[in-house]
């Protein structure tokens, strides 16, 4: 197969500002199982949406943004359905800076999806994540830029959010080649990103060789605990927190585990009052990207008033969930938390 056979068509990212979901949505709460869970997340979702004390934290595990839910995440940004966001590196970096630097994700023909054919894929260096599409040289370009914004950046310990917030401008002062991009309005917006498992990306290659250059010289290193206290401290200042989580892993964890942290620097602070999880991992084997919202109650993360499991594919729940809340138009009186700035003050003069 050639190239140009495997790359015919790019992912489309699903635009939930363009498609009312609220009757689908609505019709779904007098159903059953699977319905009537997603229609009760809805709810859920649009009442931490509307709650004027509650900052909300998006947290991003899977392969999401190149399976094309990059828009509705950002235009969650743009509507101030987001203040904060704890995500693998490879959603953030590998996925939207890469398209944020003029490349593409592209859809896999469907019989390429059975995994028979990886071979002949390899021959013209496309590489696969499950069914899109990436060219592996641009993939190799993508790296590139993280190194120049490690080189450029004052030589010491960072946060990822630091760091992100530096890939931000790279992109404000070199031009974003996307009109969304997850990483350009975080930074225009003051939505901290946090990736506790930053290196585990593309970004880790272009600070190996970061270091590598710099030798015994001063150098950017990332700082995990950093990332734990910064979003500590915005627990502790926004005291009401609600949780949207797409997937598990890490960033659920790193997100919930903020109330014993500052419980630990000996700070009171309630549960998470909502929390919303979609997954598809199963509960039988005990790990955590499918350990409920009851469980994480348990160690005193999560109310249980307002939480909601949802055991469906992300590309299926998530349109209909932030699509939901954003139709109900909760966002429109909710005000921007600009938490960047609770973080770095010096970004509000």
């Amino acid at each position: 197969m050639t190239k140009q056979e495997l790359l015919q068509q790019p992912i489309q990212h699903f635009d939930m500002t363009q498609v009312n979901v609220v009757p689908l949505v609505d019709a779904m709460r007098h159903m059953a199982f699977s319905a009537r869970d997603l229609a009760r997340a809805a709810d859920i979702t649009e009442r931490m949406v509307r709650d004027p004390e509650c900052g909300i934290i998006l947290c991003l595990a899977g392969s999401l943004i190149s399976a094309g839910l990059k828009k509705v995440f950002v235009d969650a940004i743009r509507h101030r359905m987001v203040d904060a966001i704890v995500s693998t590196g490879a959603n953030i970096v590998d996925q939207d800076f890469f398209e944020a630097l003029g490349f593409k994700h592209y859809v896999g023909e469907e019989k390429l999806r059975s995994g028979m054919f990886d071979a002949e894929q390899a021959a013209p260096r496309i590489a696969a994540i499950s069914a899109p599409f990436i060219e592996e040289d641009k993939l190799r370009a993508g790296d590139a830029p993280p190194r120049l914004i490690a080189d450029e950046m004052e030589p010491g310990p960072v946060s990822s959010r630091e760091f992100i917030r530096a890939m931000g401008g790279y992109l404000a002062s070199r031009g974003c080649k996307t009109p969304d991009s997850i990483v350009m309005e975080a930074y225009k917006h003051d939505v901290p990103i946090f990736c506790p498992a930053f290196s585990d990306c593309s970004a880790g290659f272009g600070l190996v060789a970061h270091q590598h250059a710099r030798g015994d010289q001063p150098k950017v290193s990332l700082d995990s605990a950093k990332d734990f206290y910064e979003l500590t401290q915005l627990k502790i200042k926004n005291p009401t927190t609600g949780l949207f989580m797409v997937g598990g892993g890490v960033p659920k964890n790193f997100a919930q585990d903020v109330v014993v942290a500052a419980d630990i620097l000996g700070e009171e602070v309630p549960m998470h009052k909502y929390a919303i999880q979609i997954t598809v991992a199963d509960v039988r084997d005990g790990a955590l990207s499918s350990s409920t919202l009851k469980e994480a109650s348990s160690w005193g993360k999560v109310d249980l008033a307002y939480e909601q499991m949802v055991f469906a594919e992300a590309t299926l729940a998530v349109p209909l969930l932030l699509g939901y809340a954003y139709h109900r138009g909760a966002w429109r009186d909710r005000p921007a938390r600009k938490w960047n700035q609770v973080l770095e003050p010096a970004l509000a003069r």
